[in-house]
């Protein structure tokens, strides 16, 4: 069964998933988008071994120290959709526009997800859903099993993504939630981007973007 403990990250509190599988001890890190040593030592305290990182979208909050840990770990770097290229390529001038001391390292992706892509972590496996609208090449990862979800800035409680970021759609991703991820069921637990876990159940019951009397 898939494991998880979220670490937040950065002035942004950005929340970097450590993620692994119980059986196995293999690990992934989910969004680390910053202070590098910090998730290290997590890493070490749960003992268990990182063998890739996963990346929701090209938001620098959410990569930031992507690059740092691929290189210390030796592991690939998996994520978010091509369609979020452009986010990556412009790492110094979102460092300027969200208040980053540092000039991040480039972040090259090894691979690219799409829809309905498969990832393994030991026995656990991840769906891959492209939900665009905070930008256009996120995604949300999901463990059907363990009724868990790593949403990343799609949807908060009681909140959805911004959407007045370049390539940024609001009635996109309020589709992407409505048609990708509520089809998956209620009992789904999410890990947000930022802030505190919530359910599908909860989301569509009180959110005031999402919620389904809006579309009564």
């Amino acid at each position: 069964m898939l494991q998880f403990q979220i670490i937040p990250v950065t002035h942004y509190q950005q929340n970097c998933s450590l993620i692994w599988c119980d059986q196995t001890r293999e690990a992934a890190l989910v969004d680390p988008g910053g202070e590098p040593e910090r998730i290290k030592l997590v890493v070490a305290q749960a003992g268990v071994r990182v063998t890739k990182i996963l990346l929701t979208h090209g938001h620098l909050d959410h990569v930031g120290a992507a690059t740092a840990l691929a290189e210390y770990y030796q592991v690939p770097i998996v994520g978010p959709h091509v369609d979020d290229t452009f986010w990556l390529e412009i790492l110094d001038r979102q460092a300027q526009m969200m208040g980053f001391d540092q000039v991040p390292q480039t972040v090259t992706p090894t691979q690219f997800l799409t829809e309905d892509d498969v990832i393994s972590v030991g026995h656990c496996s991840l769906q891959v859903h492209h939900c665009p609208g905070h930008t256009p090449g996120h995604v949300v990862l999901v463990d059907s099993e363990a009724r868990l979800a790593f949403v990343g800035d799609v949807l908060f409680k009681g909140a959805v993504g911004r959407s007045d970021f370049p390539r940024g759609d609001h009635a996109t991703l309020v589709r992407s939630i409505t048609t990708k991820l509520w089809p998956l069921g209620d009992d789904i637990r999410f890990v947000p981007g930022h802030g505190p876990m919530s359910t599908f159940a909860h989301e569509r019951a009180h959110n005031p973007f999402v919620a389904d009397k809006n579309f009564g």
